[in-house]
C-alpha cells in the first residue's frame, strides 16, 4: 500500500500538491520543509502489482505525474516563477526533489506478496483434492484453478529442483532422487541453487521465508550437512532428507534442530504452519515477503494427525479407469506385474491410499489458519497464493501397487490453485501450464524482466489474469524422466538381477534404468501423448487424450506415420531446447 500526501505552500497560492512518493511515518504530518507544510495524508487505493505495468504505461504515468505537478505549480521547465528571496534556496530544492521522486517513483507501492504451497506427490487424476474443502474453497473458489497442469517430470527432487530454477530437468541436470543423479549436490549447490528464483525475490526487498521438505538429499553430510543455507532464504527451517512427520531433523537457518514424536511440537505439517505465523507477526509490513510452505503430506509414511486417523475409514482407491489393467502394448515395466493384483496388495494399495487422505487434512487446516492469519494482517487482498504439488500418484493403475515416476497422466498432472490481485473468482482455465511456469510466474509478480533470466518456463499471469497481461499459451510441452535402478540385484526381489528399484516382495518394480523417456504432449488439435524410451528396444508409445484418457491403448502402429514424424521432430527440439527455445514453439 502506498501513501499519498497533501502538501500546501504559499509559494503557488496555496495550492494543495500531491505528493505520492513520501513517506508520512518518516517525514510526519505538520512538518514544514521551506514554506511547504504536510497538512494531511490519505492512503492511495490498493494498486494492481508493478508485475502488471508495461513500460509504456509506466512513461505514462510518469510523464503524467510530472505535467500533474508543473501544471499545479503553474509553470514549465525553465519557466520556474519569481519566489521570495527568503524562501528561494530552500522551497526550490524541495520542489526539484519532489520532481525526482515523481519520476522515480510511477511504482510507488509495495510490491505484492506471493506464497508457495506445495504438497508432495498429491495427485489430482485419482481425487487427492477431493478431503480438501477448505482449500479448493478458499483458493479455488476464490482465484483459477488450473484443469491441466503439469509436472515437467513425475519424481520429487527433480521436480523440485525444476520449480526453483523454471528449468526442464534436461538444463537443470537433476536426474533423480540420489546424490549421484545431483539431487542437493555440491554441482547442484554452486550452479543452479546459485540462480534460483528465490535469490532474485531477495534482491527485490522480499522477506523470504521457507519450511519444510527441501530436497530429498539435503542436509546430508556428503551435500554440506545442515549448516548449507541456500542462498535467497532470509528465515530457513527446511527438513533433512526425505519426508517424514516425526522424529525428523530440521536445519534451523544452518543450525540443527531434532524433533521426537509430540504432536504438539513435532508434527511437521502444524510446525510448518506455526513458523509461518510467526514469520508474518516479525516481518517488516513495509515490505514483500515470499513464502513457500512444502508439506510433508501425502508422501509416505502417511501419518495423519491424531484427530483424524479414524476419517474416510469407508474409502478405497478408484477402481475405474486403468485400475489393475494390464499393461499392454506398453514398455517392459508395465507389463511385468502380475494381473489380477492379489487382495494383499489391494488391501496395501487401499491403506495408503485412505492414510494420504488423512494427512491432507492438516494441510486443509494450514491452508485456511494462513488465509486467515493474511487477512488478519491485512494482507489478503495483496496476496497471491498458489497451491500445487512436486508430482502426482498411483495406487493400482495398470497393477502398479503404489508410486510415480511413469509417464501416464496419474503421475503427471497435479492440483493447481491460485489466488491473488486481479484475478477473478471462480475460473477454471485449460491452458496447459508447467511446474517450470512458476518461477518466472513469480519473478513477473515481483516486476523483474523476464528476458533476463534463463528459464524453459514463463510466466501464467496472462491465463490468470488476460485484461492486466498479454500471453499465450503453449501448444505442446516435454515430459522427461531418467530412470533409477540398483547397480546389484534389488533386496526385496533378488532373482530380478541388477538395474531395477522400487521393488515390492511380489516382485512387482516401479522403476528400472532404462524406464528412461522423454515425451511430447499436446491438448488440442490433437489431444495426444507421443514417447520414446532410451533402452534396447527404442520402444515408443502414443496415445490419443481424447478417445483413450485412460491410456489403455498404445495405437503407436495405428497412427499416420507423417503424425509420428512430426512428433519426433518436435521431441528432438524439445530435448535440446534451453530457455527461448523451449517457449518458441509452433503448433
Amino acid at each position: 500500500m502506498g501513501f499519498l500526501l497533501l502538501a500546501k505552500s504559499p509559494l503557488w497560492g496555496g495550492a494543495i500538491v500531491k505528493l505520492p512518493c513520501l513517506n508520512p511515518k518518516i517525514i510526519g504530518a505538520g512538518l514544514n520543509v521551506g514554506r511547504w507544510t504536510v497538512s494531511d495524508t490519505e492512503q492511495r487505493a490498493p494498486c494492481l502489482p508493478r508485475a502488471y505495468r508495461t513500460q509504456e504505461t509506466k512513461r505514462k504515468q510518469r510523464s503524467g505525474a510530472v505535467a500533474e505537478l508543473l501544471s499545479t505549480f503553474g509553470t514549465r521547465p525553465g519557466e520556474m516563477k519569481p519566489q521570495p528571496k527568503q524562501n528561494g534556496g530552500a522551497s526550490a530544492a524541495f520542489f526539484f526533489a519532489l520532481l525526482t521522486c515523481m519520476l522515480r517513483c510511477s511504482g510507488c507501492v509495495k510490491l505484492s506478496n506471493i506464497v508457495l504451497i506445495l504438497a508432495d506427490d498429491q495427485d489430482v487424476y485419482l481425487g487427492g483434492m477431493t478431503p480438501m474443502k477448505k482449500t479448493q474453497a478458499l483458493i479455488g473458489d476464490s482465484g483459477a484453478t488450473f484443469s491441466n497442469a503439469f509436472t515437467a517430470t513425475p519424481l520429487c527432487c527433480p521436480s523440485r529442483s525444476s520449480i526453483l530454477t523454471g528449468r526442464y530437468p534436461h538444463n537443470h541436470a537433476v536426474r533423480n532422487n540420489s546424490v549421484e543423479g545431483n539431487c542437493s549436490s555440491p554441482l547442484w549447490q554452486k550452479g543452479q541453487e546459485a540462480n534460483a528464483f528465490p535469490v532474485y525475490l531477495n534482491k527485490q526487498q522480499y522477506q523470504t521465508f521457507f519450511a519444510g521438505k527441501y530436497l530429498n538429499q539435503y542436509g546430508k553430510k556428503e551435500t554440506g550437512g545442515v549448516g548449507h543455507v541456500p542462498p535467497g532464504w532470509d528465515q530457513w527451517h527446511a527438513l533433512v532428507g526425505n519426508s517424514q512427520y516425526y522424529n525428523y531433523t530440521l536445519s534451523v537457518n544452518g543450525k540443527e534442530e531434532k524433533h521426537a514424536d509430540s504432536y504438539e511440537k513435532d508434527y511437521l505439517t502444524d510446525l510448518i504452519l506455526n513458523r509461518s505465523l510467526h514469520f508474518l507477526d516479525s516481518r517488516s509490513p513495509q515490505r514483500p515477503f515470499f513464502l513457500m510452505l512444502s508439506t510433508s503430506a501425502p508422501h509416505s509414511p502417511w501419518t495423519p494427525a491424531p484427530q483424524y486417523q479414524k476419517e474416510f475409514a469407508d474409502i478405497k482407491a478408484p477402481r475405474d479407469g486403468s485400475f489393475d489393467k494390464p499393461g499392454k502394448d506398453k514398455h517392459w515395466l508395465l507389463r511385468q506385474p502380475s494381473n489380477p493384483m492379489t487382495n494383499t496388495s489391494l488391501d496395501f494399495l487401499d491403506n495408503a491410499y485412505r492414510k494420504r487422505w488423512q494427512t491432507l487434512l492438516s494441510v486443509d487446516d494450514m491452508v485456511e489458519s494462513l488465509i486467515k492469519k493474511l487477512e488478519a494482517v491485512n494482507e489478503l487482498n495483496n496476496t497471491y497464493i498458489f497451491y500445487t504439488s512436486d508430482n502426482g500418484y498411483h495406487t493400482g493403475q495398470f497393477s502398479l501397487p503404489i508410486d510415480k515416476r511413469q509417464l501416464y497422466e496419474f503421475d503427471i498432472r497435479v492440483p493447481l490453485l491460485v489466488r491473488g490481485p486481479g484475478i477473478k473468482p471462480k475460473q477454471t482455465l485449460p491452458a496447459p501450464v508447467l511446474n517450470i511456469d512458476l518461477a518466472p510466474t513469480f519473478l513477473d509478480i515481483a516486476g523483474l524482466n523476464l528476458s533476463l533470466f534463463n528459464v524453459d518456463g514463463q510466466s501464467f499471469l496472462p491465463q490468470m489474469a488476460p485484461e492486466l497481461r498479454n500471453g499465450t499459451a503453449r501448444p505442446y510441452f516435454l515430459v522427461e524422466y531418467t530412470g533409477e535402478g540398483s547397480v546389484g540385484p534389488d533386496p526385496s526381489c533378488p532373482k530380478l538381477g541388477p538395474g531395477l528399484s522400487q521393488c515390492f516382495p511380489d516382485c512387482v518394480c516401479e522403476d528400472a534404468y532404462n524406464n528412461t523417456y522423454a515425451c511430447v504432449r499436446t491438448l488440442v488439435e490433437p489431444n495426444l501423448q507421443y514417447c520414446e524410451f532410451a533402452d534396447t528396444e527404442s520402444f515408443v508409445e502414443v496415445y490419443n487424450l481424447t478417445s483413450d484418457p485412460h491410456q489403455l491403448e498404445n495405437i503407436v502402429k495405428k497412427v499416420d506415420p507423417t503424425l509420428l514424424q512430426a512428433m519426433n521432430q518436435r521431441l528432438i527440439k524439445l530435448q535440446s531446447c534451453e530457455g527461448d527455445s523451449c517457449r518458441a514453439t509452433k503448433k
